[in-house]
């Protein structure tokens, strides 16, 4: 691993929020994600989370995700953390995917706030609650009121983290600002969950990051935490500065699982860009764009073939 795991970092430090590899009838692609996973691993990812956002999870379903957790959990679970999004609007359905992803032996638990429902404050507590005590597994919380339309609130947060199994946060506020004040009230680790974001949000005490552009620059992002740590930020900065085309093009769009798979299609680590609707493949444009990008971070060369 990048760097050891401790009660501070207890998930790592570099996390790539995986992709769903998927053949070309939609199936989920178990050799492909376990290929994948080793690769992430192998370029300095601590960790990994499955059935996130980046990973389409409401588009997959209870089988495929617990088949998805055994592959990557034989690839690589002796050198890396294996967190399973238990992520729902329905909190008994939430339950039982945590319960599901103990059972196929994930590490960790990415609980991320019920989504179109908007619950109050109190209904955030007990959904987060209901998960953590359904687990003898870590939690780490998802606060991502851009798609959840709710943010966890300062009180909501404290509550929580008296939890003993809630023990760490992914912040995809933009909220920079708070973090300091927040992790300070809580105790709990704090990981960016925006990669533009990583160096501000370690500035102000967050630990790491869950990421999308890690597929294709953890050795950056990696780096960049090391100097960090060291207290070279200066040095910290001009490892992380060459990421910057890679995480316009995977992140700008707001597209990232579909942005990320042109990449890996691209790079020649996945055999095709497939998602299930309501994504859509990306298109040659955006391809070619993803391609400029790779090029411009020097992740890849012009003379390659995608």
């Amino acid at each position: 691993m990048t760097l050891p795991l401790t009660p501070a970092r207890p998930f790592g430090a570099v996390l790539t929020a995986m992709v769903t590899p998927m053949a070309d009838t939609g199936k989920v692609d178990l050799d492909a994600a376990a290929r994948l996973a080793v690769r992430l691993v192998d370029e300095g990812n601590d960790g990994l989370v499955l059935s996130g956002t980046t990973g389409e999870a409401p588009a997959t379903h209870a089988p495929e995700k617990a088949d998805l957790v055994r592959a990557v959990v034989d690839a690589v679970g002796d050198r890396a953390v294996v967190l399973t999004g238990a992520g729902s609007n329905d909190t008994a359905h939430a339950v039982r995917m945590a319960e599901q992803g103990a059972e196929a032996g994930a590490d960790g638990l990415l609980v991320v706030s019920p989504y179109y429902s908007r619950p109050t404050q109190e209904g955030l507590y007990r959904h987060f609650a209901a998960v953590a005590d359904a687990t003898d597994l870590p939690v780490m919380l998802y606060d991502v009121p851009g798609r959840s339309g709710v943010r966890i609130g300062v009180d909501t947060y404290q509550r929580i983290a008296e939890h003993p199994r809630v023990v760490a946060t992914k912040d995809a506020t933009g909220d920079v600002a708070s973090a300091a004040a927040l992790q300070t009230a809580t105790g709990l680790a704090w990981y960016s969950g925006d990669d533009a974001l990583l160096l501000p949000f370690l500035a102000h005490g967050a630990v790491g990051i869950v990421s999308v552009s890690a597929h294709v620059v953890a050795p950056a992002f990696a780096a960049a935490v090391r100097l960090f740590d060291a207290g070279d930020h200066a040095a910290a900065l001009q490892a992380f500065l060459p990421t910057l085309p890679v995480i316009a093009a995977l992140n700008g769009a707001g597209a990232q699982a579909v942005m990320t798979k042109a990449a890996l299609e691209t790079l020649g680590v996945l055999p095709n860009r497939e998602l299930r609707l309501p994504n859509v493949a990306a298109s040659d444009d955006d391809v070619a764009l993803v391609r400029a990008a790779l090029i411009a971070a020097g992740v890849t060369d012009a003379g390659t073939t995608p």
